[in-house]
């Protein structure tokens, strides 16, 4: 009944990853209270993860990772990669993939990935070439780079706990390196030889095109004694029927739409809206409607008046909330005229949409608005390559202190956890990193997720439901030689991270793989190194955080993904299979 209820409450938290019903801390925390509950786990045990070094490492890489941004290191690496953009499309992606990757060996690859898109998308635009066909390879290098080392995935964190927990020697800083270089030159080359061919061909984006502007712009004129006259922009009859007011004409000359201007007879509004709410309007008297203006982009800059497409990063605080709750006007100045979520067009009643990580939004607002919005941490400019806040000797300061906290713990003279806990705390103390700023930079939703993964796979050795799946996997590949059977577990990897994340599906699958090896009496550690790298090389579908991010703004399909990424995670697995036996025997060691 135990092994039961481990199963059966495992497959409610896959499918509820998997719908995205309710955020992963809260389904997390959830299965933790079920297990207590169910008498299988203690408190202490159930929140012994959250005490654990693992944790510590995972903040400590946040935080020196937001030092690296503030600083300006990585917009360095977009200059750089601008100033050695002068070769052909194949070669400057070869560079790019190569030094994405090395930055994300030692930073979490999605805040790479957000970092480095503007630019990238940037170079894509002056020099003539598609950014669809830059994009995703620039994802896919930031995610293959983070094999490379411990700390350059938090899976590779996360299953180095669980081995020390384990009784198992943990992971080594470097002890990943070779095959994870291995993957990474595997990988370039086929992003720059065959991946970059059966990439799409997509055309740049034109805002108002591609934000479907064009079907809903309009022009409104108000006259004598109508209902709009003196109303405020905020509270105006238009905003509630749906409308965006983009742009105001008064006497022949542009005003700003801000949400306090009082709107007056003989104004000219040119409108964004639905059109059922246009038929509703037609017939309000004090009105006269032209629909169907036609406006560009060029129209919507008018003297101080700019629109920028923003992409929502992992780290913004507009994530996750609604349009109406934000009041972006007021906050910030600017005006959302539409969403833009991995190709498909949000144009009606956006004000009641969640935003998510990888949303382009379409916005309009003064200028010192948008240098504002330039410099801020919480967005990135598609198109663009946001000033670096920072430069010189502070950047070279994180990266002196990352280098002598990772050289500590090579060495054996501190914990890795003290080391990389001792660099983050420099960064802070030497004013790399606003102390404002520090704990938004960390994730704290997968440490929670971590965490309670790591009870989970106590729960499922407490219960020996993890043996007896164990048996299962035996009975049925032993027959074929252990390296079948690792095998097994690299696949189910790969198609467990398609609906949850990467360090979930790993510390689902370990304590299954270990239980295996034991049970054939193989090396443990092989199969949890497998299964440590087979969850970061899954790329067949756009579920990663660094692949949502560059999805909209590559204007991508999801069969884009299966076909590129595909090919990569099937030649990239079948590494796996093979390296791993050579570099960490199959046999148990004497």
């Amino acid at each position: 009944m135990e092994i039961a209820f481990v199963l059966a409450l495992l497959l409610a938290a896959l499918v509820l990853f998997a719908r995205e019903t309710l955020p992963v801390d809260i389904v997390t925390l959830l299965a933790l209270l079920a297990l207590m509950i169910a008498g299988i786990l203690t408190p202490q045990e159930a929140f012994a993860g959250f005490g654990s070094d693992i944790i510590i490492i995972l903040a400590s890489v946040f935080i020196v990772s937001g030092a690296l941004r503030e600083t300006g290191v990585v917009n360095w690496l977009g200059d750089a990669l601008d100033r050695v953009s002068k070769g052909g499309e194949a070669s400057f992606l070869v560079r790019m993939v190569a030094s994405v990757a090395g930055l994300s060996a030692f930073m979490n690859n999605t805040t790479v990935t957000a970092l480095l898109l503007a630019p990238v998308a940037g170079i894509a635009r002056r020099r003539q070439w598609n950014p669809s066909k830059l994009l995703m390879p620039l994802a896919f290098g930031s995610i293959l780079g983070g094999t490379c080392t411990l700390i350059g995935t938090s899976t590779n964190v996360a299953v180095s706990g669980y081995l020390e927990r384990a009784g198992l020697k943990p992971i080594g800083f470097f002890e990943l390196t070779p095959l994870g270089l291995l993957i990474v030159m595997v990988g370039t080359a086929y992003l720059a030889f065959l991946g970059r061919h059966l990439l799409p061909d997509n055309p740049p984006i034109n805002l108002t095109e591609d934000y479907g502007l064009r079907e809903y712009l309009s022009e409104i004129l108000i006259k004598e004694k109508s209902p709009l006259s003196q109303q405020t922009i905020r509270d105006s009859d238009l905003g509630k029927l749906g409308f965006r007011i983009l742009k105001v004409l008064r006497d022949g000359k542009p005003k700003t739409p801000r949400p306090d201007f009082a709107l007056s007879a003989g104004d000219v509004l040119i409108v964004n809206g639905p059109v059922q709410s246009l038929m509703k309007v037609r017939e309000t008297e004090g009105i006269e409607i032209r629909p169907d203006v036609e406006f560009g982009e060029k129209e919507l800059k008018v003297d101080e008046l700019e629109i920028l497409e923003v992409l929502v990063t992992p780290e913004s605080f507009i994530r996750g909330r609604r349009l109406q709750d934000l009041d972006l006007p007021s906050r910030l100045g600017i005006v959302v005229l539409a969403i833009n979520r991995h190709g498909r067009r949000l144009r009606e009643k956006i004000k009641s949409v969640r935003l998510e990580t990888g949303d382009l939004l379409l916005v309009q607002g003064a200028r010192e608005s948008m240098d504002a919005l330039r410099a801020s941490p919480d967005f990135a400019i598609f198109g663009e390559q946001n000033p670096s806040p920072h430069r010189g000797k502070k950047g070279l300061l994180v990266i002196a202190f990352l280098a002598m906290g990772v050289a500590a713990s090579s060495a054996g003279l501190l914990p890795l956890s003290a080391g990389l806990l001792g660099a983050a705390v420099a960064t802070v103390l030497l004013r790399c990193m606003p102390m404002h700023k520090v704990y938004s930079c960390v994730e704290w939703r997968l440490l929670v997720l971590i965490a309670g993964m790591m009870a989970f796979g106590l729960a499922m050795e407490k219960t020996k439901a993890a043996e007896w799946l164990a048996e299962i996997i035996v009975s049925t590949l032993s027959p074929f030689g252990g390296i079948v059977v690792l095998a097994g577990f690299v696949l189910l990897t790969i198609l467990l991270t398609q609906p949850m994340s990467n360090a979930a599906a790993a510390l689902v699958v370990l304590p299954v793989a270990l239980s295996t090896a034991e049970k054939l009496g193989l090396n443990g550690r092989s199969f949890a190194i497998a299964v440590t790298f087979a969850a970061s090389v899954s790329l067949i579908a756009p579920f990663e955080p660094s692949s949502l991010l560059v999805y909209g703004p590559g204007k991508y399909r999801f069969a884009d993904f299966f076909r590129v990424g595909g090919l990569l995670t099937l030649s990239t697995a079948i590494l796996v299979i093979f390296i791993v036996p050579l570099l960490w025997p199959l046999s148990k060691p004497s």
